[in-house]
């Protein structure tokens, strides 16, 4: 197979944000071609979890999201802090976000929800036999319902089109699909 990798000349960052780093690169494609203006999108590492409780209930969670101006239903999710692995993440945002604790955790699927432009990676997980053993320690800038509902109903939702987000939609159709 030819390399089909592009050379970096030059790489600029545009601005620095804690969740948003925006950088223009210069690259050389393998036919010698310059490209002078790249724009490349760094995140930090994403996780998300399918966590189902020990009675079989899948939990979500109910937020806005502003990008979209829509309220949505979503699988806990969050980033991935420095120095952190993901699993400790997603165990972390999960406790945070539902005060859903415990279970049997395994690594579904990692994945790039944007790999032309953005440098990040999402980790899926899925615990299974989680409780409520406490309350959500939210931050300032969350407001977050949580709910749980039947598997039925979570495919249901997933099938009509309820969850927005492909790092949502990915790992519920893995779940579901059984692979």
């Amino acid at each position: 197979m030819k390399n089909m990798d592009w050379k970096l000349l030059k790489s600029e960052y545009l601005f620095k944000r804690p969740w948003l780093t925006a950088r223009r690169d210069t690259c050389q494609l393998p036919d010698g071609r310059i490209m002078d203006e790249y724009y490349v999108l760094e995140y930090p590492t994403f996780i998300n979890v399918i966590a189902i409780t020990k009675d079989g209930q899948m939990v979500l969670v109910r937020q806005y999201r502003h990008g979209l101006g829509r309220t949505c239903f979503e699988l806990v999710a969050g980033c991935v802090e420095e120095g952190e692995e993901p699993m400790a993440a997603a165990k972390r945002e999960l406790h945070e976000e539902t005060g859903y604790t415990g279970g049997e955790w395994s690594e579904m699927m990692v994945f790039t929800c944007n790999a032309s432009a953005m440098n990040n990676l999402s980790h899926s997980f899925l615990a299974i036999g989680v409780e409520k053993t406490d309350c959500q320690h939210l931050d300032a800038s969350e407001d977050i319902e949580v709910y749980t509902f039947t598997q039925d109903e979570v495919k249901a939702m997933l099938l009509r089109g309820d969850f927005m987000q492909a790092s949502m939609i990915a790992p519920l159709y893995k779940y579901f699909s059984g692979l």
